[in-house]
């Protein structure tokens, strides 16, 4: 059991990471399953081009939109909007912040997708031999009948000029693969830096926020799941007994509402949450809402107080 527990502490302290690296493996596995089970290249010169952007491109599409799918401040965002009144500027430029930060954690698998495909070559090797302007390069110091051979090239290199060009091909292919990867690495890297350069907070105090912000996401998820619980049973017990249901108070959905909006970042009245920030000011009059007003800043860096919610509990 502690075992277990020092299991569960870990994948709380590095949850982001461990996510990440998970996508990483299943994307590179995917790849691998992709390239050398599923693909196989047509080897004609209509065909080649088209067959192995698709292998490259779509699936990397695929990926991207999934990440948003499974990114809960993309409903957050979304939930509730065609609804909702005419919005602020501070709240247009913070759905927008959040839109950059949400499209940035979407492209990690497919532009790591691109990348291991990039590194295989299989992929590159189909797309370019069915390339007309490709095949003018690679063929400008050969005979006419390399452009006509070209399209055979990933499917019978066994010619030296052909296997030269696929060679060529490959090396361009993992050169390219190679680039991008060092490109994603400096661009996390300078952002992620920028990011906590910009922070108002310190380190420690940041690391605490952290906590909080995974002990609340779990205590409201239990209290909710606990509450919900309670409610079914009365209301079951009720209808099966023909009497009236005992007072089980539920917040409003204006109180929903509130918790569930983007969080904005006030010096003035710091507050580690939409919650926190609800129960110290729901006896405010209405002009004093939690909705971003002036002194509310958007903090990258507390991107993950959007993050926590409440998770599906089906099957539990």
């Amino acid at each position: 059991m502690e075992k277990f527990k020092a299991v569960l502490e870990l994948q709380n302290k590095y949850h982001s990471v461990l996510g990440y690296g998970l996508v990483t493996l299943l994307t590179v596995g995917g790849e691998k399953l992709f390239s050398q089970v599923v693909f196989q290249c047509p080897c004609n010169a209509t065909w080649n081009l088209p067959y192995g952007l698709v292998f490259l491109l779509v699936p990397a599409l695929a990926l991207f939109l999934l990440g948003y799918a499974l990114n809960t401040r993309t409903w957050r965002l979304l939930t509730g909007c065609c609804c909702s009144g005419s919005a602020s500027s501070s709240s247009r430029s913070h759905s927008a912040l959040t839109c950059l930060q949400i499209n940035l954690a979407a492209a990690l698998a497919p532009l790591t997708w691109v990348a291991v495909a990039l590194l295989g070559g299989s992929f590159y090797q189909c797309a370019v031999s069915g390339s007309a302007s490709m095949a003018k390069y690679l063929c400008r110091n050969l005979d006419s009948s390399c452009a006509i051979k070209l399209p055979k090239v990933p499917c019978n290199g066994q010619e030296e000029e052909m296997q030269d060009i696929l060679n060529q091909l490959k090396a361009q292919s993992q050169v390219i693969g190679w680039i991008l990867i060092a490109v994603i690495i400096i661009v996390l890297l300078v952002v992620t830096s920028i990011i906590r350069c910009c922070s108002p907070i310190s380190y420690l105090h940041l690391k605490f926020w952290e906590i909080y912000s995974q002990k609340e996401e779990q205590i409201l998820q239990s209290k909710a799941t606990e509450h919900a619980t309670q409610l079914a049973n009365e209301n079951v017990k009720c209808f099966f007994e023909c009497t009236n249901p005992n007072d089980c108070y539920t917040p409003s959905s204006e109180a929903w509402e509130e918790i569930s909006a983007l969080y904005t970042f006030n010096p003035k009245n710091q507050f580690y949450s939409l919650l926190h920030k609800y129960v110290n000011r729901k006896e405010m009059e209405m002009s004093d809402r939690i909705r971003s007003k002036e002194g509310d800043t958007v903090v990258p860096v507390l991107s993950f107080v959007d993050a926590s919610g409440m998770a599906n509990t089906d099957g539990m």
